[in-house]
């Protein structure tokens, strides 16, 4: 039995835990600005952006470029940025954005999670007055005032004749190609699909290559890509010549599975151009990979935000198309991709994108000199 006097402290112990959470964002949150005094109203001198990210198991970006390069820009332009990440959790994600716009958020960066959740947080963040920036990800019938992303047909376009060029040096003739797809809910794994497939299909149809298994990863998940691939490994007698992986994560989980069948290494794609996918590149495991400079990508939604958030126009020629998300036209930033192979691996670090460091460890070292880095 707790006493009087040990319920009302229990009772205030509850009081404090409850106004503690409140006053802390869901999943991984990073406040951008320097003034870090009490939150809510506080004269509201500074504009305030909300930056919602989504997991960490899609990419390694969001965490290690995207997060840095958004913050220091909008403490940079005196605004007060707010950076979450939902882990994964679109329910956690929809809480970040409330708790962004309660606290006086006047616009919100969104990479959903998939447009069902996206397009809600849009209506919420509509409704209340708060414009939304769509993010490296379209969401599919959402209300969206901006958009800001690659030409993500172009990269899966890069992608095919990436995998292309590799077969071709390799001597396959009539090869056997196995996709690995994106995630189903990531409208961008859609578009890359149409890119890598407007390269292939035509070839599979003239019988002058062969898909011999077409799957996508849910999540975009590493693990799960391992399992399928093994699986189109054991489905397909070991008999494919290339592999057409949507990013490098799922590329790495074919050059794992590979090695631990002890096959020789294939043909395999990539794009984000992460360390672990230019190790690959380096070492022959991985013959491509597509660059998006993040850094470009984080530069132009972060302008636009501040405009946005400062009410006045975006920098002109810095919106410069429309993408249709099934119900309208979204006015759009929309910037070029890059296709990088050993050749050409050296523009990630005179870009900055990446440091030697990150790369040129252990076994690495000398592959890095060998590539000129």
């Amino acid at each position: 039995m707790h006493s009087p006097i040990s319920r009302r402290a229990l009772a205030i112990g509850c009081a404090l835990c409850a106004l503690s959470f409140a006053v802390a964002a869901c999943g991984s949150s990073d406040n951008s600005s320097s003034s870090s005094s009490s939150g809510g109203g506080g004269g509201g001198s500074k504009p305030k952006v909300g930056v919602l990210l989504p997991d960490t198991q899609s990419s390694i970006r969001w965490e290690s470029f995207d997060r840095p390069l958004l913050g220091q820009a909008f403490k940079a332009a005196g605004i007060d940025a707010t950076i979450d990440n939902a882990q994964g959790d679109k329910s956690t994600q929809q809480q970040q954005a409330e708790q962004m716009i309660t606290n006086g958020a006047k616009v919100l960066l969104l990479v959903n999670l998939d447009s069902g959740s996206g397009a809600a947080i849009e209506a919420n963040a509509k409704s209340r007055g708060v414009k939304v920036i769509d993010y490296d990800r379209l969401t599919l019938k959402g209300q969206a005032d901006y958009y800001v992303s690659f030409d993500n047909v172009q990269v899966g376009k890069l992608q095919g004749q990436g995998l292309v060029n590799c077969l071709t040096k390799s001597g396959a003739s009539d090869p056997s190609i196995a996709e690995l797809n994106g995630s189903p809910t990531d409208n961008n794994a859609t578009l890359f699909k149409q890119g890598y497939d407007s390269v292939l299909n035509p070839l599979y149809k003239a019988g002058k290559a062969k898909k011999v298994a077409d799957q996508s990863v849910p999540d975009w998940d590493n693990q799960k890509a391992l399992t399928i691939f093994e699986q189109m490994l054991q489905k397909t007698n070991n008999n494919i010549d290339g592999v057409l992986a949507a990013n490098d994560g799922l590329g790495n989980s074919v050059v794992s599975a590979l090695k631990s069948r002890k096959l020789k290494q294939l043909p395999v794609t990539g794009q984000d151009a992460t360390p672990q996918g230019v190790q690959n590149i380096l070492a022959g495991d991985q013959c491509m990979t597509v660059y998006k400079a993040v850094k470009k990508e984080a530069d132009a939604a972060s302008k636009l935000a501040i405009a946005v958030a400062k009410g006045t126009q975006p920098p002109a020629g810095l919106v410069n198309g429309k993408t249709n998300d099934t119900s309208r036209d979204v006015p759009s930033v929309l910037l070029a991709p890059q296709a990088i192979t050993k050749d050409n691996v050296k523009v990630l670090f005179d870009d900055g994108f990446l440091k030697r460091s990150d790369v040129c460890v252990g076994k690495y070292a000398s592959l890095c000199t060998q590539a000129g880095i």
